[in-house]
């Protein structure tokens, strides 16, 4: 398992995505995988960065976890913000033309769209979202 550490801001989204990238070049990730999961990646942390902390800032580790016999990835990301379960955001519907749409929703909605699994829980404190994909 790696871990990474950091203040939440969107300025350390480079950090994020270098800090995933590598590892999954290094597994062999496939290219399409890897575009969706570093999709994925961002949405959820952008959205801790920009709305966990509102309006000051704080913390966000990020865990990731690999499952070479399984050829799965798993990334935990937790903060000490406001609760919020993001997958309790009813899905956006995709359907409509965009000036239609309500707004916000899309990104949680592609995170669900491009990953395996996801799970969230407010434990001591604590959000802590994980989301998985083979690989």
């Amino acid at each position: 398992m790696k871990e990474m550490t950091l203040e939440a801001t969107v300025a350390n989204l480079d950090a994020v995505i270098d800090f995933v990238s590598e590892e999954l070049i290094s597994l062999g990730c496939p290219t399409k995988t890897l575009m969706q999961i570093q999709l994925a990646v961002e949405e959820v942390y952008v959205n801790i960065a920009n709305y966990a902390y509102a309006p000051g800032q704080g913390p966000a580790t990020i865990l990731m976890e690999v499952s070479e016999s399984e050829r799965k990835i798993s990334f935990t990301f937790i903060d000490k913000g406001f609760p919020y379960n993001p997958l309790e955001k009813e899905d956006v519907d995709v359907t409509l033309p965009a000036e239609q749409r309500k707004i916000g929703g899309l990104g949680i909605y592609l995170v669900k769209q491009n990953m395996d699994d996801l799970h969230y829980e407010f434990t001591d404190g604590k959000n802590i979202f994980t989301i998985s994909k083979s690989f």
